[in-house]
């Protein structure tokens, strides 16, 4: 072997497998499993992004349903399969922030997933309802100080975002609330209203804004980065002292351990520009969702954070969530 053809190979067995194989992406369509049931928002952002991404990567975008477990059945599905970027999931983070740390948990696939992009933030909003005598964040705090266990704060389950709000927010002030958790978000708006219990915390919708809108329930402060365009005079929980309670529902594309690097900056840059104009940043802005964006580095860094702040949490409360 002449020593010209030895570099050569040597230089090919030193790229990646993907790059060696000399295979241009994508070539045949791609599988995108959404961790939830059909009809939520989650579902309806995902679906919104499948068709404008399957445009700019020339191949169709299948959309698949895998709900169950508050998304770790989709996640296990998405670790399962093969990581070569034709199988990609929408999920909110909390599957590998939350759920693994939980007693009986779902197995943890923090190792066995790799984020592609952040799409979307939920914001949390925390409302006051008819049984709420005060007006302020503050009062709820000082009802729940001087009548402890008295006040109820509802969410839509165990180990949501909402739950997360109140248990950071009985953790930084010290009070007693009693946590009133329901099996998802329509009966609990109607209990609300109802006046059923003084405080919910659920993730912001137009129905929610128009009972604020009417008075029907006091908006108290809202988990988010920044104030909100639709309630900019409702303060963020951070402002109001509670840092750690300052939470959202972020969702974002995942994709199996392993898959190229090629693959993933690729499909972060596609989504990243569906973020800033078109039918996605159209429906953010009328779901009032926040936009995601930013490397997949950043990302990564963004649940790892939140991963953090969990497992101090657990630690804290005697790894229980009530």
């Amino acid at each position: 072997m002449t020593a010209s053809r030895r570099s050569f190979l040597g230089a090919a067995l030193a790229l990646p497998a993907f790059a060696r194989a000399a295979t241009p992406w994508p070539v045949r369509p791609l599988h995108l499993i959404v961790v939830y049931p059909p009809g939520g928002v989650s579902d309806t952002m995902a679906r919104t992004l499948a068709d404008p991404l399957a445009q700019a990567l020339g191949v169709p975008v299948v959309v698949e349903n895998r709900g169950g477990a508050g998304g770790a059945l989709g996640m296990e599905v998405l670790a399962r399969a093969a990581p070569d970027g034709y199988t990609i999931a929408f999920s909110a983070i909390s599957p590998l922030t939350l759920q693994p740390l939980l007693a009986g948990g779902p197995r943890d696939l923090l190792n066995a997933v790799t984020p592609i992009a952040s799409v979307m933030n939920t914001p949390v909003l925390v409302v006051g309802t008819p049984a709420f005598e005060g007006h302020s964040f503050a009062d709820l705090i000082a009802q729940a100080r001087a009548h402890p266990g008295a006040v109820r704060w509802a969410t839509s389950g165990v180990a949501t975002s909402g739950h997360m709000v109140l248990a950071q927010t009985r953790l930084q002030s010290g009070v007693d609330i009693t946590h009133v958790p329901y099996q998802g978000g329509g009966p609990q708006i109607n209990d609300a209203l109802g006046g059923q219990f003084e405080v919910l915390s659920t993730n912001l919708a137009s129905a929610q804004l128009q009972y604020i809108a009417s008075g029907r329930l006091k908006a108290l402060a809202v988990g988010a980065p920044a104030r909100l365009d639709a309630l900019p005079q409702v303060p963020t929980l951070a402002e109001l002292g509670y840092p750690q309670a300052n939470i959202g529902s972020l969702f974002g594309l995942f994709a199996p351990a392993g898959t190229p690097p090629e693959v993933v900056q690729r499909l972060n840059a596609e989504v990243g520009r569906l973020l800033v104009d078109g039918a996605v940043a159209a429906r953010l802005r009328e779901s009032h969702n926040l936009p995601g964006g930013g490397t997949s580095q950043a990302f990564a860094q963004q649940i790892a954070g939140e991963r953090r702040r969990n497992q101090i949490l657990m630690k804290r409360s005697g790894g229980v969530l009530e």
